[in-house]
């Protein structure tokens, strides 16, 4: 875990790429160190000298470029084309370093370069995944050698058949001269050298992800006089003004996410609450966008309007025959991390702020409203994108055990034909959504369950939890009956 002034935050990233690099060459040393010592001991001091000199730069190469390509958000970008051109040029100079000037292993490292870059974008493997939980990167690393190993001697040798399959194709001359020196022991040599590549790329692969997705804290040192004047303004800095896909956007919300959740760094989310209301107003902003976002791109995504279509959105969505719509709805929720950080961030924040919240600036700010509705209507999109079915139901419902009129939610048919996507991923990733979004509805009702049943007694339940304007999905009523079947703690 990093800590930051306010100016550092900007050179996060930066900082985190050069001690990669250090690493990355590390182990890059002690690879070729052990390949070296345990086939290629006939080798003279100098060329071992020259040849490791050559890996290195060779091993350079990918994770540079490498660097260029990962991203929190699996969206494909033309520097992926760049990944596959680094790392065919780094396979062929790291087994020509290896091996020597030898044109077969030469062409094998090339072909092995191209394979792994292929099989890279293809399992989107740039895609950068934040662990659920946040370890020392040395034990995060140490956990992950083993899978690397495992990994690297499955590709390694499906590349080595891939490539002595496109020897076949090279010219007549050219293969023959290759084959002069043929033996049992060059296929374990060049197989070997195709297996320390992949090592060492594997390697650097998890380092890329141990490193990048290790959080960063952004606030001033505790006991700075920036720590006590203006302790959240870095963190805001980083949520309000980076890039919507940058990592740094990324790790600004991680770290609020654990701020919110956590009692380890109290005086910062105590400083949330400050006088005046507009740091809160300002965290409650940057949380509840995302989610707006989603919401009302979900109702684009399913082009309709969620007040008086629902059926037919949902009898669109079980339908098998509309690849384009989920497609659409597929991206939108490709960034899950950034939409259950925020979720969470919130609903954490809003639940603390019952007995945390001094001067009250959640509820005079009308925060609380809106982020119960900001969830309840991302929830009901959710459940719409799953197949859902939900009708607004007469007055006259069954009551509650405490007087409370329960608005149960019309779900006739709706397993049918979504038994049937159960494991298409996007309902599967639908359904984590829609999990995050409930827990976190949950969290809050559970904080202010008293005063939402004194509210609902007196009749004050939606002017005191629903906002006044439209949600971004369904209508009020809609919102409001939602909030009951919690309040019941049956919503499903």
């Amino acid at each position: 875990m990093c800590s930051s002034t306010a100016a550092e935050p900007d050179m996060v990233v930066k900082n985190r790429l050069v001690g990669l690099l250090l690493w990355q060459s590390i182990l890059s040393s002690l690879i070729f160190l052990v390949f070296t010592t345990m086939i290629a001991t006939w080798r003279s001091p100098t060329a071992v000298f020259i040849s490791f000199f050559s890996f290195h730069l060779s091993q350079l190469l990918f994770p540079v470029s490498l660097s260029t390509v990962l991203s929190p958000q699996p969206k494909f970008r033309r520097s992926l084309l760049v990944l596959l051109a680094a790392a065919a040029v780094s396979g062929f100079a790291s087994a020509v370093s290896f091996y020597g000037a030898n044109g077969r292993v030469g062409f094998k490292g090339f072909t092995s370069g191209l394979f792994y870059a292929f099989f890279y974008i293809y399992k989107r493997r740039w895609v950068l995944q934040f662990p659920i939980i946040q370890r020392p990167p040395f034990f995060s690393f140490k956990m992950g050698i083993p899978s690397a190993i495992t990994r690297a001697l499955k590709l390694s040798a499906a590349a080595y058949l891939f490539s002595a399959l496109l020897l076949v194709f090279l010219p007549h001359h050219f293969n023959t001269d290759l084959k002069l020196g043929n033996s049992f022991a060059q296929h374990i040599i060049s197989y070997a050298v195709i297996f320390s590549m992949f090592l060492c790329w594997e390697l650097t692969h998890h380092l890329h992800q141990v490193l990048h997705t290790k959080r960063f804290v952004f606030a001033p040192p505790k006991g700075s006089a920036a720590a006590e004047t203006n302790p959240s303004e870095p963190l805001l800095v980083a949520l309000e003004e980076s890039s919507p896909t940058s990592l740094l956007k990324y790790l600004a919300y991680l770290d609020l996410c654990m701020v919110c959740e956590n009692n380890a760094d109290y005086w910062r989310r105590a400083a949330f609450f400050e006088e005046t209301g507009e740091t809160y107003k300002r965290v409650a902003a940057v949380c509840l966008r995302p989610l707006e976002q989603l919401a009302s791109k979900l109702v684009q995504g399913l082009e309709g309007s969620p007040d008086d279509k629902a059926y037919r959105i949902s009898d669109q969505l079980q339908s098998s025959t509309n690849p384009r719509l989920n497609s659409k709805c597929y991206e939108l929720l490709n960034n899950f991390q950034l939409y259950s950080w925020s979720a969470r961030a919130i609903a954490s924040l809003t639940a603390h702020s019952h007995n945390e919240d001094r001067f009250g600036v959640a509820q005079l700010s009308g925060s609380n409203a809106a982020v119960i509705s900001t969830l309840i209507a991302c929830l009901l999109a959710v459940e719409t994108l799953m197949g859902k079915k939900s009708s607004l139901q007469p007055s006259h419902n069954s009551m509650g055990p405490f007087g409370i009129k329960l608005a149960t939610f019309n779900t006739g048919r709706r397993d049918v034909g979504t038994g049937k996507r159960r494991d298409d991923p996007l309902y599967s990733k639908a359904y984590a959504m829609a999990d995050v979004l409930r827990t976190s509805i949950y969290c809050i009702v559970s904080a202010f369950h008293h005063e939402m049943l004194t509210s609902a007694k007196a009749g004050l339940l939606e002017k005191d939890w629903i906002t006044s304007g439209k949600p971004p999905f369904g209508t009020r009523e809609f919102l409001l009956q939602k909030l009951h079947l919690f309040l019941d703690f049956q919503a499903s």
